[in-house]
Order: C-alpha cells, then sequence, then structure tokens
C-alpha cells in the first residue's frame, strides 16, 4: 500500500508542481515515430518483406499513419484539462481570448512559414489567379475539406486543419456543456460530464457515418438541396471526417485524470484504476492489434483475413473510434500504472522528439521526397531495399531532426514564449480586475 502511495503523489499535481505530465511527452514523442516509420515505408515501397507472405506484420508495420490518431486523442486530453478542472469544481473558468492566442502562436507561424516556403520553393503555381481558391483555403486552414487541396502540397496539411477546427470549437463546446451542467451538483458533475462527452462521441459518429454516406451518394438529399447539403459537408465533415469522436475520447480521459487529483474522495477510483491499469494496458493493445489488422484488410490489394469481411462495411464509420478508444486505454495505463511503465516514456530523448513533433510533422515529408527525387532515385537506386531503407532513417536522424530541432528553436519557441507572456499578462490583469470588484 505504501508503494501505491508513492505513485499516487507522482501523478498529483500537489506533489508534482511542474506543468506538464512528462510521459504524455513521451508518447508524443512515439507518435511522431509511428508517422516517421508509416511514410518511411511508404517512401521505400513497403517491401520489407512480402505481404501476402506475413499479413500480421505487414499490418503492424503499415498502422504507423494511425499515429496521427494518437495525436488527436492527445490534443483533446491536454487541452480539456483546465475545462475539465472548472466543470468538476466550479474553478475559475479558462479564458476564451487566452486560449485562442496560445494557440494561434503556437500553431500558425511554423504553418505559415512552411507553407510559404514550400509554394516557393515546390508549388509556385499556387500564386497564380486560377488557384487563389486552392490558395485561400491553405490559409484559412480549411484545405481539409476541398478536393483539390486535400493531402495535396504536404500531405500532412489536412490533419493541421482538422486539429486548427478543433481548436475553434472547444471553447464553445465546453460553454455549451458548462450551461447545461450548471444545475448539477457537485457531487454529480463526474457522472454528468461523462454523459455529455459521450454524447459528443456519439454525435462524432453520426457525423462520420452521415459524412461518409453523402459523399459516397454525389446526388443523394435529405430536407435540404444537395448544394446546401454539400456546403454543410464542407465545414462539418470535409473530406475524411473531423475526427471529433477521436478528440472526445481524448477529453474523457483527460476528465477522469483530473478527477483523480481532486483529493481523498477520488482515491477509491483512483486505487480501482491502479489495479485495472495493466488490464487497460493489455486490452488497448489488444484493440490496437486489432485495427492494425482491420486497417490492414480495408486495402483490396490485400485480403489476408476472411474473416474480417462481415464487418468491413463498418470500416469508415467505426475504425477510427476504435483507435481512439485503443490509445485512450493505454494512455490510462501509462499515467495510472507502475512506475516502471512510465519510465520509458520520461526518457528525455523521447521526450525531446515530443517536443518538435510539429516540426518533425509538417517537414519530414517533404524532405523525404526532396530526398528521394534528387539524391535517392539518381544515385542509389541500384542498392538493396534494405539498405534503400536504413538510408532513409540515416537522413532522418542526420538530417531532418536537426532541421527540426533549428525550426522549432527559430520559429516555433519563439511564438510559444511570446503566447505563455501574454497569458500570464492577460490571467494576471483578470485577477486584478476579480480583486477590485470583491473589494467593491
Amino acid at each position: 500500500m505504501g508503494s501505491l502511495r508513492e505513485e499516487a503523489l507522482e501523478v498529483r499535481p500537489q506533489a508534482r508542481p511542474q506543468k506538464t505530465i512528462p510521459a504524455l511527452d513521451g508518447i508524443r514523442g512515439c507518435a511522431i515515430l509511428f508517422v516517421l516509420i508509416f511514410h518511411i515505408n511508404r517512401t521505400t515501397g513497403d517491401n520489407l518483406w512480402d505481404w501476402h507472405a506475413y499479413p500480421l506484420a505487414s499490418s503492424i508495420a503499415t498502422a504507423g499513419g494511425t499515429g496521427v490518431t494518437l495525436f488527436f486523442v492527445l490534443s483533446g486530453f491536454l487541452l480539456f484539462l483546465p475545462y475539465a478542472k472548472a466543470l468538476l469544481t466550479r474553478a475559475r473558468w479558462p479564458l476564451a481570448r487566452t486560449f485562442y492566442l496560445r494557440r494561434a502562436l503556437r500553431i500558425l507561424p511554423a504553418y505559415y512559414v512552411s507553407l510559404f516556403l514550400l509554394i516557393a520553393l515546390s508549388a509556385p503555381s499556387y500564386l497564380q489567379p486560377d488557384h487563389r481558391i486552392d490558395l485561400f483555403l491553405f490559409l484559412t486552414l480549411f484545405m481539409d475539406s476541398a478536393h483539390s487541396t486535400f493531402r495535396a502540397l504536404n500531405g500532412p496539411y489536412w490533419t493541421l486543419a482538422v486539429e486548427w477546427q478543433f481548436y475553434l470549437v472547444l471553447p464553445w463546446l465546453t460553454l455549451g456543456m458548462s450551461l447545461l451542467l450548471r444545475c448539477v451538483p457537485i457531487a454529480h458533475r463526474l457522472r454528468a460530464v461523462m454523459v455529455s462527452l459521450g454524447g459528443i462521441i456519439v454525435g462524432g459518429l453520426i457525423i462520420r457515418f452521415v459524412g461518409s454516406y453523402f459523399w459516397g451518394h454525389p446526388t443523394a438529399t435529405f430536407l435540404l438541396p444537395r448544394v446546401a447539403i454539400n456546403v454543410v459537408l464542407f465545414f462539418v465533415y470535409g473530406q475524411s471526417g473531423k475526427y471529433i469522436e477521436d478528440f472526445a475520447v481524448g477529453m474523457l480521459c483527460s476528465l477522469l485524470y483530473v478527477y483523480v487529483q481532486l483529493g481523498p474522495q477520488s482515491w477509491p477510483f483512483e486505487h480501482r484504476l491502479r489495479r485495472l491499469s495493466p488490464w487497460l494496458g493489455g486490452a488497448g493493445l489488444g484493440i490496437l492489434l486489432f485495427s492494425s489488422i482491420w486497417h490492414f484488410q480495408s486495402d483490396p490489394k490485400t485480403p489476408a483475413w476472411p474473416f474480417l469481411n462481415v464487418i468491413m462495411p463498418y470500416f469508415n464509420w467505426l475504425s477510427e473510434m476504435l483507435l481512439a478508444v485503443g490509445y485512450g486505454m493505454c494512455i490510462f495505463a501509462i499515467l495510472f500504472g507502475p512506475v516502471a511503465l512510465r519510465r520509458p516514456f520520461n526518457w528525455q530523448p523521447l521526450r525531446r522528439l515530443g517536443l518538435i513533433s510539429f516540426s518533425l510533422y509538417i517537414w519530414h515529408v517533404p524532405l523525404i521526397v526532396f530526398f528521394q527525387i534528387h539524391v535517392q532515385q539518381p544515385f542509389f537506386s541500384h542498392f538493396n531495399h534494405y539498405l534503400v531503407y536504413l538510408l532513409y532513417w540515416i537522413l532522418v536522424c542526420v538530417g531532418i531532426i536537426p532541421f527540426c530541432i533549428l525550426f522549432y528553436l527559430l520559429i516555433e519557441r519563439p511564438g510559444i514564449q511570446l503566447g505563455d507572456r501574454w497569458r500570464r499578462s492577460i490571467e494576471a490583469r483578470q485577477r486584478a480586475r476579480e480583486q477590485a470588484q470583491s473589494f467593491y
């Protein structure tokens, strides 16, 4: 029991005053590694072995693209933390202008610098009048909503659009939750907020189902003319969904994490979580393994497990949700499991990789493509495919990571620091106003 209390104190902010959760930095590092593995595999032809001879290994090797889902879950978790505390305790409500300011300074400088560099160096046609609509979509971060810009210019950009739109919606979404729950006693808030988040997950699944149906039936209508339906789809679905169910799973994990920090009344719940953490981790890994097999089966060129054919019609609707649940369970197992389980994710090199993950995410594909066209194909096309694969990982270690560290230091970090300074200034003025009002 003594070791259990020590592990509990490690997680609680009262005993650990840092403003970050170290293990989550390491998990973010894992997410960017998954994405790197996926794109290097694709660039080299996914030919490390015969896909048909080794379907299970191939399923795992090609599952790195689900690192995007892990990023979405982590975003929901981290950004919902202050809102979860306010909903559970009636603490000060986070200021929307502070939230928007920090998010803008965190994302937009690095995004716009990379956007204009890529346009200038590789796609100047976007500056021509016939591409002004496409350029406008990139500038407003709606490039995920139009076929002409979806995965264009730089493949990973579409996920930045999804992230940005979640940022825009989150303060209003949580404000709506607070209005719905204002009459709910504090003692019942946890259950009420969980129900609300469950409703958001269901809503996300409904949007995905309806959006997928209408994009699959270009002439279908319901209550509205098709032109109006297309406008609605542009904002609420895009080309592949807005992944609200992924973010909501992260928000649910965040809610439970915050509840555990509230004091003695949550200790029995925390004790159960810690006892269940190995089972949660095992179940989460099992779900992720099944999801990897399901994703592999979704490719018509790789029919490896006929027993999955019965559920393939539900793939586009439920596969993302399943991945998010699997990752959410693994995050819980890491946060509430033994210290030894968190230790790999607290490893400083992995955490530092997580620190520059945004720069890595937006730059790794253009740099890999540049290397492929100008170096690998002209000079190393005769190499054994294993050596080519190794060559790309050498590129990551000696080229891409150093470049992204420099980009982080010069572009990302100044925006982050400016956002933190403005946040402290805004919050100080807010506290001064509250003190003046209480005085009078």
